[in-house]
């Protein structure tokens, strides 16, 4: 991911194996075969090709996890149907044991076409905002912190989730649906999504049939398309941690796995930076140091997991309560729920408990998503050299 030594962007100080010391890495920073050089971060070909890593990494990990994802969601949003499986494992194998009796495989991933044209996107900009952004606020080595790591990955997050929250929301509405006999279109849902008004409003199925066309459209919410972003304040608000603290997990225990006393066992030995890789301490804190070679498969999936594990921790409260509100028009009154509205729901409901009911699955969704996410990033930007 580094450009070659001698170009003004930012990368992070780097030891050779057998000196002391850690070594410090970042989503991308594998390169490709020897003699051949990266092109500038600022350059178009590194933006899309980022760009296109990002967005085949997301559709990998999702596709990876689209069962459990299916009823992570329908365990979060109380559907009536499966919320009394949710708080066991064994409940997890007979949701989805339910679910493939009464759809099959189909089924289990309703609602992943949804699902991949909302992800490409949205890691696409991820990661690609993620090499951007840390490019500025990280400058030099010397500015190499874990603070700065997590401004970078939360504002990249917040940046990805912004462009691409519409396509989430019709996602979970698609997952959300347990009728048996719904087949119900992405353009049906939208339909629905945007004609769904707050409580007391009125809705075009109260308009008279003697209604002429003319007057139809003005009976229609003038604020429709808010309703493509409902949940989006905590998902702002859980974004932070979670890609923030994902960036930040993996950077460090990529450090840690590059760490000299175990870089024997972690780093790819065919890789061709090996041998080079080495470490001047007289150098400047701004200058670019040699591009760290990549970790083995095992060592990348690892960092991966780790980063999804704790990520996943710190956002889990406010990812229910996003849940609760993406649902609101599909269950209930219809009514739009703030997000202290939500809270107090789930707490009614579930107590502390609530919000995290559905953690264990998230756990076991979490995991293989991130590690293979991170894995096939890392893995493609090698197969695009850069």
């Amino acid at each position: 991911m580094h450009p070659t030594v001698g170009t003004n962007a930012p990368s992070s100080p780097h030891l050779d194996p057998g000196a002391e010391g850690s070594i410090r890495t970042r989503p991308g920073d594998a390169q490709a075969s020897a003699g051949r050089n990266s092109p500038s971060k600022q350059s178009l070909e590194y933006v899309l090709k980022s760009g296109l890593a990002g967005g085949l990494a997301g559709c990998a990990a999702k596709t990876v996890v689209g069962p459990l994802d299916r009823v992570k969601i329908l365990f979060q949003a109380s559907s009536p149907q499966f919320a009394k499986y949710s708080g066991s494992w064994a409940g997890l194998s007979t949701a989805l044991q339910d679910i493939y009796h009464q759809d099959g495989t189909v089924g289990l991933f309703k609602g992943h076409s949804a699902t991949l044209l909302r992800i490409f996107p949205y890691a696409a900009i991820k990661f690609l905002a993620y090499e951007q952004i840390r490019a500025l606020v990280i400058p030099g080595r010397e500015q190499e912190t874990a603070w700065r790591r997590l401004v970078s990955g939360s504002t990249a997050g917040l940046v990805s989730v912004f462009v691409t929250y519409p396509l989430e929301v019709v996602r979970v509405r698609l997952a959300f649906d347990t009728s048996k006999n719904s087949r119900a279109s992405l353009g049906a849902i939208c339909r629905q999504i945007y004609h769904e008004q707050p409580r007391g409003g009125p809705t075009l199925t109260d308009i008279s049939s003697s209604v002429t066309r003319a007057a139809a459209p003005a009976a229609r919410p003038r604020s429709g398309l808010r309703n493509f972003y409902r949940g989006f304040s905590p998902t702002l608000w859980g974004m932070l941690p979670y890609a923030g603290m994902s960036f930040l997990t993996h950077d460090t225990v990529g450090d840690l796995l590059r760490h000299p006393s175990i870089a024997r066992y972690t780093i790819r030995p065919s890789s061709s930076s090996f041998s080079s890789y080495s470490f001047d301490s007289s150098a400047s804190a701004t200058s670019s140091p040699p591009r760290p070679p990549p970790l083995r498969s095992w060592a990348e999936l690892v960092s991966g997991g780790f980063a999804g594990l704790v990520s996943q921790t710190a956002s889990y409260p406010l990812e229910v309560i996003r849940r609760r509100m993406q649902v609101s028009g599909a269950v209930g009154d219809g009514h739009r729920l703030r997000i202290a509205e939500t809270a107090a729901l789930v707490w009614r409901e579930k107590g502390a408990r609530g919000f995290y009911v559905g953690l264990t699955i998230g756990y076991l969704k979490v995991v293989p998503m991130v590690a293979t996410s991170f894995f096939v990033y890392e893995r493609t930007k090698v197969w695009l050299g850069i």
